[in-house]
């Protein structure tokens, strides 16, 4: 107990003699934290901008067009194939989706969105937090996600026009808003909601595709009976229904176009400043008991062990990396209040924390070098008596 408290006394009382190096290094920590924190956000805001919809399905199984490689744009199902799925045993419902793109003009700025065709009250129609769900048919009304009213004001009882290119024109269609979702951002853009048949007439269109008016869905939301039982019904969907292959959602997030390199590179990203910060934390306080070494050695000449040599070196480390992460925080905090919804931040409470645990942990690690140094420390040489 008396080493341990002689151990936190030098390395306190050293950081507060030298409190304006020490709180340089602190803010470099700082920086450092920030930087890593900014990071993990932006890979969940940009993971998000991408999964969001597939990944709050109410769903466990996605069906896609037969050698489509689980690619939501390159898959397109016949017609039927939802009906067939729904008399599958084991399968509560199934919903078919229809994914497009188009753009709001009606806004101040043009806004680009994600469209999609779902049908009310089926898997791929999301919660509705404000409104109601759209009707049928070809009713010309949309839900919107909530980043749709975050960029543009748009609220509910609004009425919204989008602009569609049909084969190489332009044309303008009105849309109501009749609901909102939260959380349904698709492919980078924020959504909107519209009626399979309502899709089949407004979206973006060749000079092909104006010959027709049967809207194909790209994939199948199947949501089961039992959510335990995803592999035995997946070789059954396959085996029941023809000219299909069927993922689970992971798969199917996985497989987003860019999805794997996009959090590959941040995650890449994130590593190489934890790894900076290592190698500066490191280097300073290897250059510290650089500094210090005859009073290291004036310690061990009057008994101190090399317990509480140690102990000092790893208190120290720990009380100003320690510091560094806690201003970093309230930085990284005080800068998100700031940011405009545009720019794809998300604060990941599990990502943060951990973020804010390597962090904790890379001070000692990155001091590892000059502890084991400063146990070496012989008296005599310290003193050149030796």
């Amino acid at each position: 107990m008396k080493n341990t408290f002689l151990a936190f006394y030098l390395a306190l009382k050293e950081v507060l003699r030298n409190r304006g190096r020490f709180l340089l290094v602190s803010m470099v920590i700082a920086l450092i934290t920030l930087l890593v924190l900014f990071i993990a956000a932006l890979g969940e805001g940009l993971a998000n901008g991408n999964r969001q919809y597939v990944a709050n399905l109410d769903a466990q199984l996605i069906v896609f067009l037969d050698k489509s490689d689980y690619n939501i744009s390159a898959s397109r199902l016949d017609t039927n194939t939802a009906r067939t799925i729904r008399r599958v045993d084991g399968v509560a419902d199934a919903g078919p989706i229809y994914t497009s793109n188009t753009e709001i003009v009606s806004t101040e700025k043009p806004l680009k969105v994600s469209l999609l065709g779902v049908e009310a009250g089926r898997p791929g129609m999301p919660v509705i937090i404000e409104g109601r769900e759209f009707r049928g048919g070809e009713a010309r009304e949309a839900v919107i996600d909530r980043n749709v009213a975050l960029r543009s004001g748009i609220k509910v009882g609004d009425v919204i026009e989008i602009r569609s290119t049909q084969g190489v024109d332009d044309q303008f269609f009105t849309l109501t808003v009749v609901g909102m979702v939260d959380g349904q951002s698709y492919f980078f853009a924020p959504t909107i909601f519209v009626p399979p048949a309502t899709w089949e007439q407004i979206r973006p269109q060749s000079e092909a595709d104006l010959n027709s008016d049967t809207p194909f869905p790209n994939i199948i939301a199947v949501k089961l009976a039992d959510p335990s039982q995803v592999e035995v019904m997946k070789t059954r969907l396959i085996d029941q229904v023809s000219k299909i292959e069927v993922a689970d959602i992971v798969t199917t997030i996985n497989n987003i176009p860019g999805y794997a390199a996009q959090q590959g590179t941040v995650q890449t990203q994130g590593f190489f400043t934890l790894l900076i910060g290592v190698l500066v934390i490191g280097g300073f306080f290897q250059i510290q008991i650089l500094q210090k070494v005859p009073q290291i050695g004036v310690l061990k000449a009057i008994g101190s062990s090399n317990g509480v040599v140690g102990w000092a070196a790893v208190i120290q480390i720990v009380v100003v990396t320690a510091m560094g992460v806690g201003i970093g925080g309230v930085l990284t905090y005080l800068f998100s209040l700031g940011l405009p919804p545009t720019i794809p931040f998300v604060f990941n409470g599990v990502r943060s924390f951990a973020a804010i645990i390597l962090l904790l942990l890379i001070g000692p690690l990155g001091g590892l070098v000059s502890i084991i140094y400063a146990v070496r420390i012989e008296p005599l040489k310290a003193l050149r008596l030796g």
